[in-house]
């Protein structure tokens, strides 16, 4: 029934302005529209990932957005640190810490937060 559909990601914010300059300025993403100033839709390949204001932004405990990025995560999480994204380091089993990505096997991953504490991530692997 929906596995030929498009999947748009929800990611709830307080405030919409200085969630737009995150994703737009920090993340680099483009904004796609606009509604009513309550909702911003962004494209990141073919997924849409819309930015909406809400009171429960940032509630959310666990990954809410992941980019697949292959081979460049490492020039990635470099270029993001450098536009001051703190990343996140967790004790997990099979991972180890390298630098601020997680290693493990064929995998590597980076966890980081926006300005509403929305857990995001880049994975390669």
């Amino acid at each position: 029934m929906l596995k030929s559909k498009e999947a748009i990601t929800m990611i709830a914010v307080k405030d919409i302005q200085v969630a737009a300059e995150f994703y737009e300025s920090t993340l680099g993403l483009q904004k796609e529209s606009v509604e009513g100033g309550e909702v911003i839709t962004y494209r990141s390949g073919s997924t849409k990932i819309n930015i909406y204001r809400s009171q429960y932004a940032g509630s959310n405990k666990a990954t809410t957005l992941m980019w697949d990025v292959g081979d460049e995560i490492d020039t990635i999480a470099r270029t993001l640190k450098d536009k001051g994204v703190i990343f996140e380091h967790y004790d997990l089993p099979g991972l180890t810490l390298e630098g601020d990505i997680h290693a493990g096997g064929d995998m590597k991953v980076a966890w980081f937060r926006d300005p509403d504490g929305n857990i995001l991530s880049i994975v390669s692997g």
